[in-house]
């Protein structure tokens, strides 16, 4: 990581260390949110060099307007400083080139590929794991002399992997990175003593007919990673008394001035004192906390690292057996298990060895997605350019050839920028070139729909249509239950492929947003020369384009400085929103939600939540949108739903305004000597609708009078290197925070995380007495 790189410096550096010291703590750690920034921001310096000493003649484009390009292809926003039909061939080919490189799907799509990665190299060291216990297994009495614990297992409660803090075994000396927890059966709780056991104590815990106990014979030690990841000095285990059936204590002695009853736990366990390392280190540990990049709502400091020592929660996995259980769904749908699925398809109640199971199970969804996934990316392209290109070969070359440029290189590029939402054309007229040609403006309209605010709906059908269509029979078996594992859970998969509840919603929301944007394009522009002189049915499907464009396509039927100021207005926040439904079911659907957002829920139930799920009815559907984002008259479970969304609003809506606000101000001044020479040009209504396309990553733009290319082509340098960061800043709003399931990598602290939560959850719930 860059920021420890930093901090281990030799004595040898002499008056650099301090400085260098300084900068290694403003270095974020490295996650998904930093290298995805590092990517964009290398990749647009890179090319913006090649792209200015591409140029003919030499220097006849500015590094500036390079830089501008370059960003503006590679974030989507489609803003152009200059005539792209002026450019040569090659620079319009960099442009081309960054499109894809930046398409929202290729990123997920890398994404899929390195997690598929990591999960075949996870597999390859648990299988050599093995091999290593298989070959000393016969010397574990020399092997526990290293790790002084023994196990002997009590009576059933959740596993203990989801109360272990993070340094709780760093004494032991073994190095990171080995087991994930202990191979134990569902519900058990290892019960951690120190030293040897004696005669009494080991015949009493192989005794097959003690009530509450069992023994595990080939149980293998404890290691740091099944304890937990940390520094030494941290919290140590303890033990708690021994129950019988009944859940009272049998034995008084508390070795930990800290242990929690079995009376107030619910059932007997394993707690852990209080750390014990210095204010200085947590000091320390706050501070890299703060220097993370987490993402858009995430809480300081979140992580997948184990949050507090909470008590155990015991409950049966036997439906009746213990009343204070919740109801939630059985794992066993997908691979023998008698874990839970409880909110946000968390799994929870699993031993290491149901874990892999699940693990196979992600694996093989995740190697569906890497096939599927380009697919999906490289057909919609291929089939739309061919489709465009033919079309503007045969029927419409004469405006391509006015611009000197190729129908074929026209018709690719504009289908290319229509899937990947960057709305660049290499027309100076844009779309208004096509805007009598009905096959172009609803192809480039289903292109725009099926490369961003429909794709992950367009994806799921895909997903659902192939395991209906799977036969049910054994050899088919398994691809069914890849599927429905999908279908079921696509959170812990892919970023964006949502459960059927989020993806109706979100269904619901780009119908009604586009539904809005075309009937006002259509009542505003009543009396409009500009718009009313085309015919009836030009008209309508222009509006339909122009409805669809708007919020993320970036192309325009006509000169957006023709229609109506009530519509340019009704743009600018149609544009400014245009990302909300999208990532707000993204991070609403996320795993690890509450933990991202430091809030937690109880957990009422699996079948209050299936009743919750249940579609309304048509004449319902706004007043339940109404209830779902005021909270009004909805039910607890709903309630809390609802409250999670508006969180994640507010978290986005205050990520967004201050930023763009200072933006607007700052190009206000700069542009404050053109206001004062042309203010019907440089009104501060015409900088805001620049700065939020740009900031949306739309590209639509009120342009010039006396010019093709967008507004801020007239801008000072300052003003487009300010608009450049807009752009950059706005690409990164849509993305998952840095601890998402579907972004991580395999690893310990997942699973460890998931037990937590559903421990947090639990104990809420029986301490409010709200079980269900």
């Amino acid at each position: 990581m860059v920021g420890k790189g930093l901090l281990r410096l030799r004595p040898s550096l002499g008056p650099l260390r301090r400085p260098l010291r300084a900068i290694g703590h403003l270095a974020p750690q490295w996650n998904f949110l930093t290298i995805h920034y590092a990517y964009f921001i290398l990749t647009c310096l890179l090319s913006a060099l090649i792209f200015w000493g591409s140029a003919t003649p030499f220097r006849s484009i500015s590094f500036t307007d390079s830089l501008f390009l370059c960003v503006s292809a590679m974030t989507l926003a489609g803003l152009n400083t200059i005539n792209l039909s002026t450019l040569n061939t090659w620079q319009q080919v960099i442009l081309f080139i960054l499109i894809m490189l930046g398409s929202a799907i290729f990123v997920s799509s890398f994404v899929v590929h390195v997690r598929r990665r990591a999960f075949e190299k996870k597999f390859r060291d648990v299988a050599e794991k093995r091999s290593m216990f298989s070959r000393h297994g016969r010397n574990r009495s020399s092997s526990q002399s290293r790790f002084p614990f023994s196990l002997s297992i009590r009576s059933p409660t959740l596993p203990a992997s989801d109360n272990r803090p993070e340094n709780s075994a760093a004494a032991a000396g073994e190095p990171r990175g080995r087991s994930e927890s202990l191979e134990l059966p569902k519900t058990d709780v290892p019960q951690i003593t120190t030293g040897p056991r004696s005669a009494s104590e080991q015949k009493a815990a192989e005794e097959p007919g003690r009530p509450g106990e069992s023994h595990v014979p080939d149980q293998p030690e404890l290691t740091e990673e099944s304890m937990g990841n940390g520094n030494a000095g941290g919290s140590q285990p303890h033990i708690l008394p021994s129950a019988g059936t009944d859940g009272k204590s049998q034995n008084s002695v508390q070795q930990s001035p800290v242990a929690i009853s079995p009376e107030r736990s619910g059932g007997p366990g394993v707690t852990f004192s209080v750390s014990t390392e210095s204010a200085e280190h947590r000091t320390e540990r706050e501070r890299d906390r703060r220097r993370r990049m987490l993402g858009v709502g995430a809480a300081p400091g979140s992580n997948l690292r184990l949050v507090s020592p909470l008590p155990p929660v015991a409950y049966s996995g036997v439906p009746g057996e213990n009343d204070d259980k919740p109801i939630e769904k059985a794992t066993s749908k997908y691979f023998p298990s008698a874990g839970f699925v409880s909110r946000n398809s968390q799994f929870h109640g699993l031993t290491e060895a149901e874990r892999e199971r699940l693990g196979g199970c992600e694996y093989r969804a995740i190697e569906f997605l890497a096939i599927i996934v380009p697919l999906y990316f490289i057909l919609w392209q291929l089939f739309g350019a061919l489709g465009i290109g033919a079309y503007i070969h045969n029927n419409q070359p004469d405006a391509t050839l006015a611009n000197g440029l190729n129908p074929w290189w026209v018709g690719i590029f504009n289908a290319i920028s229509a899937f990947n939402n960057s709305g660049m054309s290499l027309l100076d007229a844009n779309m208004t070139a096509f805007q009598t040609s009905y096959y172009m403006l609803l192809t480039m309209s289903l292109l725009i729909l099926a490369g961003n605010t429909a794709y992950p709906i367009f994806l799921r059908l895909i997903v659902w249509t192939m395991w209906k269509l799977c036969p049910d029979t054994s050899s088919w078996h398994d691809w069914r239950n890849t599927l429905q594992f999908l279908l079921d859970h696509p959170r812990r998969c892919y970023t964006n492929l949502f459960p059927s509840q989020h993806t109706w919603w979100l269904l619901m929301s780009v119908l009604v947003l586009n539904g809005i944007d075309w009937v006002a394009f259509e009542i505003l522009n009543i009396g409009n020369p500009a718009i009313t002189a085309l015919p009836r049915g030009i008209e309508i499907v222009d509006g339909l384009f122009q409805a669809v464009a708007v919020r993320s396509g970036g192309f325009y039927v006509v000169n957006i400085s023709s229609v109506r100021v009530s519509l340019q207005v009704l743009y600018v926040v149609m544009m400014y929103i245009s990302v909300y439904p999208v990532v707000i079911t993204m991070r609403n659907s996320n795993v690890y939600e509450e933990r991202s957002l430091g809030i937690y829920a109880d957990d009422p139930g699996y079948a209050a939540q299936q009743q919750s799920q249940q579609l309304v009815g048509i004449g319902n559907l706004f007043g339940g949108l109404r209830r779902h984002l005021t909270g009004e008259g909805l039910t607890s479970q709903q309630e809390r739903g609802s409250y999670f969304v508006r969180q994640q609003l507010r978290a986005q809506l205050a990520h967004d305004a201050w930023f763009l606000a200072f933006a607007v101000f700052l190009i206000s001044i700069i542009e404050g000597g053109q206001f004062e020479r042309d203010p019907a040009t440089y009104s501060v209504l015409n900088i805001i609708f620049e700065v939020v396309s740009g900031y949306a990553c739309v590209g639509i733009s009120i342009g010039l009078p006396y010019a093709a290319y967008s507004f801020c082509g007239s801008w000072h340098v300052l003003s487009k290197l300010i608009l450049c960061a807009v752009m950059i800043r706005g690409r990164h709003r849509g993305l998952p925070v840095a601890i998402d399931k579907a972004v991580l990598l395999p690893g310990e602290h997942s699973g460890r995380a998931e037990e937590e939560d559903a421990h947090i959850r639990m104990e809420r719930t029986m301490s409010r007495g709200r079980v269900v």
